[in-house]
């Protein structure tokens, strides 16, 4: 008898809804591809692809090798390579969206590109591989995490009052330590 995989809700859906985002996807380019042609021609159009499929192959052998060498040397250097490995996979999915043919996925691949947007797209990736490892793991990958100091949540909650012990606490009395998550 053999078992049968166990997956979560969530996965089951991403895979019932995948093939059909997927063509959705590829009608949309479809789509945007046949406009721009009905606009400046369809040899311009299809000369326009190959030109950003070219700069994608470019950018992604120039991202490739510059974060593996980034990566490297913080590693090498003693500092958490975890922030140059998320900016070399950005400039790796923006170098294969600008590869890959279509319209749509070479406007990604431009925007991030583009260093504010990819400093969100890098944060973003960080925070979420943060959530799926450990503390200690992220903290060697990634550094020491950073928090607010307490007064930045003035505004939003009041301070607690001495209890009768004389400390300044929590509702349930635990002592409240002010500091750095290492």
């Amino acid at each position: 008898m053999q078992a049968t995989p166990v997956t979560s809700p969530r996965r089951g859906r991403l895979l019932t809804w995948a093939p059909l985002g997927l063509a959705g996807f590829a009608v949309a380019e479809i789509a945007v591809f046949l406009l721009i042609a009905h606009q400046i021609g369809y040899f311009t159009t299809i000369l326009a692809g190959l030109l950003l499929s070219a700069v994608g192959g470019l950018v992604l052998r120039r991202e490739g090798i510059r974060g593996w060498r980034r990566f490297r040397d913080a590693a090498r250097g003693g500092r958490h390579p975890g922030t140059e490995g998320a900016d070399g996979v950005i400039g790796i999915v923006a170098g294969l969206l600008l590869s890959v043919p279509g319209f749509l996925t070479d406007l990604a691949g431009l925007l991030l590109i583009i260093p504010p947007i990819r400093a969100l797209a890098r944060r973003s990736l960080i925070r979420r591989a943060e959530r799926r490892m450990t503390s200690a793991q992220a903290g060697d990958l990634f550094g020491p995490r950073r928090v607010r100091p307490a007064n930045d949540y003035a505004h939003a909650e009041p301070k607690p009052a001495p209890t009768s012990a004389g400390n300044t606490g929590t509702a349930s009395g635990d002592e409240v330590i002010e500091g750095e998550i290492v």
